[in-house]
């Protein structure tokens, strides 16, 4: 797979047959219309997205993207970034909280090393993507290359090529990927960096203070990377990078893209503005308790399904929302109509 071949225009979801015969068979079941609130709506975009008035989720599976950041060596997060590889460790031995709920709800559970800085042993749910054992300390110099973010987008669109499925259930793993998102929503967003930086693993308020002046001079010093591309190799991580490739790809594919929550919705908006039709192919889990994930949600026009106050990342929200998906199409698959339930309409 080519980079010109993954940002070749993805076409608009506009269906209006099939829109219309979706309404119309919510419409029609038996409940007043509209009682069904946000699942109503989320049972129209699954139908839409899959292309289907029957719509059905197959084999969903849930990636966990993991990288180090380099920008950590400057304290921006509570934890040291031995931490990525030993939670790494702990997705492959069935430990952490999205493995409990991938078990739980039946999901695939695929963990993506993109660039954690020591290796995994090879292992059962463990894809090697690494491209770099971290991204660089982007205060220095860029946290990619050019080549190394088209790398990592190439792999993110080849691995969830070779998945089955239609729905991509987005998760990220990486000490320090909040600051990479924090930058690239004040970049891409035209945003103030404080506006967007909040406590990530778990700050005090004064290390939020500091880890907002380091975002500062960060982006001061890669003010030229305007660009969605440019900002994404200056600003952003190899885990990051990855799932925008696969999150191109699976809108490519009509796949369900199922958002979890800040830096996953920092590479849905990367994606969204190399091709806007990203968006028309994404369903929002939740909104966290990260301080700027509301803020992003505003900007993208998004309507998350859950606010729970999490800020775990993971996929842990996908996953927590995921029977939702289920529900909605359920719902128009299985519930009588009027008609069939031999039921008086409104008058």
């Amino acid at each position: 797979m080519r980079l010109n071949e993954l940002l070749a225009p993805i076409p608009s979801l506009t269906q209006a047959d099939l829109q219309n015969q979706l309404q119309q068979a919510l419409d029609n079941k038996t409940k007043p219309i509209g009682a069904l609130g946000q699942i109503e709506a989320l049972a129209l975009r699954l139908g839409l997205i899959l292309g289907n008035a029957q719509p059905e989720l197959l084999a969903p599976q849930i990636l966990v993207y993991a990288a180090d950041h380099g920008l950590a060596a400057h304290g921006v997060s509570a934890y040291p970034s031995d931490v990525t590889w030993q939670m790494g460790k702990n997705f492959l031995a069935g430990g952490a909280a999205i493995n409990v709920l991938a078990r739980q709800h039946g999901l695939a559970l695929q963990n993506v090393d993109c660039g954690v800085r020591p290796d995994f042993a090879p292992h059962l749910g463990l894809i090697d993507q690494k491209i770099a054992y971290g991204s660089a300390d982007s205060l220095q110099q860029p946290a990619m290359t050019a080549a190394q973010c088209e790398q990592a987008l190439i792999n993110g669109a080849q691995l969830l090529a070779d998945l089955p499925g239609n729905a991509l259930l987005l998760g990220e793993m990486g000490i320090g990927n909040t600051s990479a998102a924090s930058l690239l929503m004040a970049r891409l967003c035209d945003l103030p960096i404080g506006d967007c930086t909040g406590a990530g693993t778990g700050l005090a308020p004064s290390a939020i203070s500091r880890k907002t002046q380091i975002l500062a001079q960060v982006l001061e010093k890669h003010s030229k990377a305007e660009a969605p591309l440019p900002a994404l190799a200056a600003l952003g991580g190899l885990e990051i990078a990855t799932m925008v490739g696969s999150i191109l790809q699976a809108a490519r594919e009509n796949r369900v893209i199922v958002v979890d929550g800040f830096i996953t919705s920092s590479a849905v908006l990367v994606a969204a503005k190399l091709q806007p039709a990203v968006l028309e192919r994404c369903i929002f889990a939740h909104c966290s308790g990260e301080r700027g994930h509301a803020l992003l949600l505003e900007h993208l026009q998004a309507a998350p399904l859950l606010n729970l106050g999490l800020r775990l990342g993971e996929g842990s929200g996908a996953a927590l929302a995921w029977p939702l998906l289920q529900s909605a199409c359920a719902i128009l698959n299985e519930m009588a109509s009027f008609d069939s339930a031999g039921v008086a309409q409104k008058n």
